[in-house]
């Protein structure tokens, strides 16, 4: 029986899809707009109130994992919504739920493009949550990196030292980044308050 990407165990997912850093790609934007598109045109602006392309290929100039990263915001009511998940489905994508860890509450997770046969294919995240949640705080990392190139820098290396330790561990990829990325929020509340004063 074919395995489908529900069947896989972290082993199978470190070894199928290691991380990889390559430089940055000015199609990436391109790819993200038409995705964008798509999604629009399959379900609408009266369910998906907003799409914002984020992760490090939303930051030019720094290495990143090829994937195309997207935050969309969607009504409360309509988290974890079966019928808006199936539409998802039919756009290729497949669907995870996020359990609720620290102080960011559960939410809608999908993926596209995680070919399983070896063959190579444009691969996309999405996360769907309301605006609430506190993964929304990506978008003011991703807009301080854009306009703090020094800072900006400093996450490259620290994901090519990660990417080099943990290219078989996804999850410690991504753990290794979490102190930076909530150092870099807490300097943009400061400036924000900085600014109020």
């Amino acid at each position: 029986m074919k395995k489908t990407l529900y069947d896989l165990t972290k082993e199978d997912w470190n070894r199928l899809f290691p991380v990889e850093l390559v430089d940055h790609d000015r199609k990436w934007k391109t790819i993200y707009e038409e995705e964008r598109a798509r999604i629009f045109k399959k379900i609408g602006n009266k369910r998906i109130l907003r799409i914002e392309h984020f992760g490090s290929t939303s930051i030019p100039g720094i290495k990143s994992k090829p994937y195309i990263d997207l935050l969309i915001e969607i009504p409360k009511g309509l988290l974890f919504d079966e019928n808006l998940i199936a539409e998802f489905k039919e756009l290729g994508y497949v669907h995870f739920k996020v359990p609720e860890r620290g102080n960011i509450a559960a939410y809608s997770s999908f993926g596209k493009g995680y070919n399983l046969e070896g063959e190579e294919e444009q691969i996309f995240h999405i996360h769907m949550c309301p605006k609430n949640n506190l993964m929304w705080k990506q978008i003011d990392f991703r807009d301080y990196l854009n306009s703090n190139p020094e800072r900006a820098s400093q996450y490259e290396k620290l994901k090519i030292e990660l990417g080099t330790r943990f290219r078989d561990d996804r999850g410690a990829y991504v753990l290794g980044k979490t102190d930076f990325i909530n150092e870099t929020l807490d300097i943009i509340t400061g400036a924000y308050r900085e600014n109020e004063t």
